[in-house]
């Protein structure tokens, strides 16, 4: 006789949340005294937002900050992950601080402290006052002092209440999309940029992190990245040797410094031989010590893996694709692919062993709306949690120190270059009415938070 199978369950100090980011929901743009952020001077530009939209109004989050931590409360999980909008805080980046701002977020924090919910605050989910580009952005050596400054000021007001500390949130996409092939603010499109900019948020990291314990003490505090575990698309030694070039550019350029290891050098001598720049002199003396102060933690941003196919491939060569991707991609084309966050898990105990990990995201995008019953039956999300979260758990029982995960998106909401195109939350937005509709999914969720349990 068949023994019923026993469900996947997480000890009882997990940690269950949502994620979200400050320009993606809280509207309220011009009010209070907040200050214009690169994302406002972005989206005003014509043909940078998908849908030409902004994130004046985006889910209201400032004026209905209350009813949606009772929404977070009905979802029954534990933890919430949130962004600081820096130009609430310093409208010009630095000099006058918005008091406003800070009693803004000190009621959020406070809010969900009633609720008995962990706030995890990010200082930077990539809403840089716009004053600060004007002085060079991430370019500039200088902003590194300024977010070490703005750090301060927020930790001095908050520390003793929130629970965890996220410096950066993805410094890819920030020095990629935002300053080499200019998808996402400010619009740069620079080889030097691009690396002066992700040494400069990996050193603002490093150098706010002793400023952050200094005040909050044993909470834990760390950095997010998104990263991606790739595959060469066949066995050609050109698609081994882009995939290992992708996986320096993506991963290990980041990893690798925050471990002390100093950036790849690998991927030095590639940009020296591609004549990728030819001025290095950002990187001083002392600045990779204080990018690798020790972590408490590390955040990982997952979503799909990558399948490499060199561009030195000659197409006339035939050459077959061997690692054939899933079908069914969500909204974004990306692939469905559970078993990456297995192996990227994995593959970053066993090569860098950060005490902690955490999932800071995970979700993904589809369409699905309300139908006549006002029911949002969003089963390929579900499955998609449900898969993702059992592969999270064999992670855990090879060993790899996950203590929490969350869930990415708490609702629908302004997805950057692609405007409201693209619906990630377990939430349903109404942007019209501003009606909050918990999906299925959500649904889902909120019985494994609270039972910490996944059947099979």
């Amino acid at each position: 006789m068949n023994q019923p199978k026993q469900p996947y369950t997480f000890p009882d100090s997990f940690t269950w949340g949502v994620a979200t980011s400050s320009f993606q929901i809280e509207g309220a743009t011009f009010e209070d005294g907040r200050g214009a952020s690169i994302w406002d001077t972005f989206c005003a530009k014509q043909g940078t937002i998908a849908d030409a939209s902004n994130g004046e109004i985006a889910c209201d989050h400032y004026h209905r900050w209350s009813e949606d931590l009772d929404l977070i409360k009905s979802l029954e999980v534990n933890a919430y992950r949130f962004s600081i909008a820096w130009p609430r805080i310093l409208p010009k980046g630095f000099g006058q601080v918005e008091s406003k701002g800070l009693d803004f977020y000190e009621r959020l924090v406070d809010g969900l402290l009633e609720r008995n919910i962990d706030p995890w605050v990010t200082l930077y989910h990539w809403d840089l006052p716009q004053a600060l580009q004007d002085q060079g952005g991430w370019v500039s050596r200088d902003v590194v002092e300024h977010f070490v400054d703005y750090t301060r000021i927020v930790c001095e007001r908050l520390g003793d209440r929130v629970a965890g500390w996220i410096t950066h949130n993805e410094p890819w996409c920030a020095s990629v999309l935002g300053y080499l092939n200019g998808e996402h603010a400010p619009g740069i499109k620079d080889n030097y940029a691009h690396l002066a900019s992700s040494h400069h948020l990996l050193l603002s990291h490093g150098k706010a992190v002793p400023v952050i314990r200094e005040i909050v003490g044993d909470r834990p505090v760390g950095i997010t990245l998104n990263l991606v575990p790739s595959v060469p698309a066949s066995s050609s030694e050109a698609d081994a040797e882009a995939n290992a070039r992708f996986d320096g550019f993506f991963n290990r350029w980041y990893l690798d410094p925050l471990a002390g290891r100093g950036y790849p050098q690998d991927m030095i001598e590639r940009y020296k031989a591609e004549n990728y720049i030819d001025d290095w002199s950002f990187i001083q003396d002392q600045d990779l010590k204080e990018i690798s102060q020790p972590i408490d933690f590390l955040g990982i941003n997952y979503y799909s893996r990558g399948i490499i196919r060199s561009d030195r491939v000659d197409e006339s060569e035939n050459l077959p694709v061997e690692v054939i991707a899933n079908s069914n991609p969500t909204d974004m084309g990306w692939e469905v692919y559970p078993q990456g966050i297995y192996d990227l898990l994995t593959r970053v105990h066993q090569d860098y062993d950060f005490k902690s990990i955490y999932i800071t995201e995970n979700g993904a995008a589809y369409a699905t709306g309300p139908d006549e019953h006002g029911v949002v039956h969003d089963q390929l999300r579900e499955s998609y949690l449900h898969d993702h979260l059992i592969a999270c758990h064999h992670a855990r029982q090879a060993g790899v120190p996950l203590d929490g995960y969350f869930a990415w998106s708490l609702m629908d909401n302004f997805e950057w270059a692609f405007g409201y195109e693209k619906r990630f939350g377990i939430v349903y937005v109404d942007y019209e009415t501003q009606q909050r509709i918990p999906k299925q999914s959500a649904l889902w969720y909120r019985n494994v938070a609270k039972t910490g349990e996944i059947s099979c």
